[in-house]
């Protein structure tokens, strides 16, 4: 299979070799079982030095490369993505805790993603621009030089890949650095892809490893951009730095997006929503609606029908049963969502369905009589509740709505989608769904979030990935030089 090679075993990817790195191994573990799956190199802070320069010898080769041969790596990865699709889920599944369908959806993506990226070096790079002088003036677009991709364990591989492919495409190199939790899914199999796909060898550093690492990343000179996705708070601090060291970075953070589910809606499609919404993946996704509005007039029946629907939900090992719900990611993350849970229900939340688990499986869970007082509404979960609060009139699902310092994702339920779109007019989100949940990605589209969810489309659709990872340059061209006064 694609991936049981032992040559990545217990190493890190520095210039197109498997090498050890300075922070030793650790065992890749099934969250579902607690099995040892393999062992993951452990990168250090010096790693970062020696990527780096890496990365930045080969890429100036790299951005020289005719825009077909750069167009020609990417198609062939992405056609790489689907050959391999059922070993690269496979691990999706066991080392991420995936359902299948949330593994194949993964891989799918990221081939989407090389196959977009393959259309950005065929682009028109630059403009024309007016002069007053005798000279032709142009602003061209350039690669940065080394870009930096931080990804994180939940969606290891559309969070890295979205990155990467267009970086790469667009004339870069790139060091990337997954969760050492998820390193296999979100770094070993970008490495093997590529490399199989002929991109040529110090192009992209895969170098698992912790904070210490990521800051060495945001601080080394040689990678210039910085392309960050996980928690708000870490967000801060990757953001601080960067502008410290005058860097550009793209942020793209947490999220407690809101599903409003307005008085005409068809009850039980805005519970299927609801359910896929806030349940999919475990709630492991920024996107995940984390704060569930209905209208007075159906609140009780809504709540009543999510309920009987999230007991009904199987949890188990993906990997050996028929389940709607895997394994949360580690204790830590179990933990944090229980906590939630308890001080919601002290603090006078209605437990609807489940609140238990088992190992790391969370049941479903539906928290009623939410308020924007109640913890697992204000804050971001990251787990599979869905805290439903009840709205009076439309003014009343606005202001709740906008009750949050994230700026993610909207969705809204309504049979009247003008009257839906006019409410989404009034709520501040990067991305908002008439009609549909709030989990949603393609390739082509822009991504990102707004407020404390990050600083905007910086993902998806060929502008913001040529605005994401190039610098524009003024350019100028004389037939004669010209004569100056000394």
């Amino acid at each position: 299979m694609f991936l049981d090679s032992s040559d990545w075993q217990g190493k890190i990817y520095v210039g197109g070799s498997w090498v050890a790195g300075s922070g030793g191994a650790r065992d890749v573990v099934e969250p579902a079982t607690g099995q040892a799956l393999g062992r993951v190199g452990i990168a250090g802070p010096d790693d970062v030095a020696r990527a780096a320069e890496s990365a930045a010898q080969a890429q100036r080769a790299w951005a020289a490369t005719p825009h077909t041969e750069r167009a020609a790596v990417l198609r062939r990865a992405g056609a790489l993505w689907a050959q391999h699709a059922d070993d690269v889920a496979w691990w999706n599944i066991r080392e991420v805790g995936a359902v299948p369908g949330m593994a194949g959806f993964a891989v799918h993506v990221a081939e989407q993603e090389c196959y977009e990226a393959s259309g950005l070096p065929g682009r028109p790079y630059g403009e024309l621009l007016p002069s007053e002088q005798p000279r032709l003036s142009m602003a061209r677009r350039e690669p940065v030089g080394v870009v930096g991709v931080i990804s994180p364990f939940n969606v290891p591989i559309i969070l890295g890949i979205r990155s990467v492919a267009p970086a790469l495409a667009l004339g870069n190199a790139v060091v990337l650095k997954p969760d050492p939790r998820t390193a296999v899914t979100g770094g070993v199999t970008m490495a093997r892809i590529f490399e199989e796909a002929g991109l040529p060898a110090g192009l992209l550093q895969v170098l698992p490893g912790g904070a210490d690492v990521g800051e060495a990343i945001v601080t080394h000179p040689l990678i210039r951009v910085i392309s960050f996705t996980g928690s708000t708070a870490a967000g801060r601090r990757v953001g601080e730095l960067a502008g410290k060291h005058l860097k550009r970075a793209h942020l793209e953070l947490g999220g407690n997006s809101a599903l409003i589910v307005l008085d005409d809606a068809d009850v039980d499609e805005a519970v299927n929503l609801a359910a896929w919404g806030g349940f999919f993946h475990q709630g492991q996704i920024c996107m995940t609606t984390g704060r569930h509005l209905v209208h007075e007039s159906i609140y009780d029946d809504f709540v009543e029908r999510l309920a009987a629907k999230a007991a009904k939900l199987p949890v188990g090992d993906p990997a050996r049963d028929q389940v709607a719900l895997g394994p949360v990611i580690d204790a830590g993350q179990r933990d944090k969502i229980h906590a939630l849970v308890e001080a919601s229900t002290a603090a006078g939340a209605r437990l609807a369905a489940g609140g238990t688990y088992e190992d790391l499986f969370y049941g479903a869970t539906v928290l009623a009589d939410a308020t924007p007082e109640t913890p697992a509404f204000a804050q971001e979960i990251f787990g599979p509740v869905a805290p439903v609060a009840r709205f009076a009139g439309t003014d009343d699902a606005a202001r709740l709505a906008a009750d949050s310092e994230y700026g993610l994702s909207l969705g809204i339920v309504t049979r009247d989608v003008m009257r839906g779109l006019a409410l989404a007019e009034r709520l501040p989100t990067g991305i908002v769904h008439i009609n549909d949940q709030t989990v949603n990605d393609e390739a082509n589209a822009p991504f990102g979030g707004v407020a404390a969810s990050g600083t905007g489309s910086r993902f998806g659709g060929a502008g913001a990935n040529v605005d994401a990872f190039t610098e524009t340059r003024w350019v100028t061209v004389r037939g004669q030089a010209p004569t100056y006064p000394f």
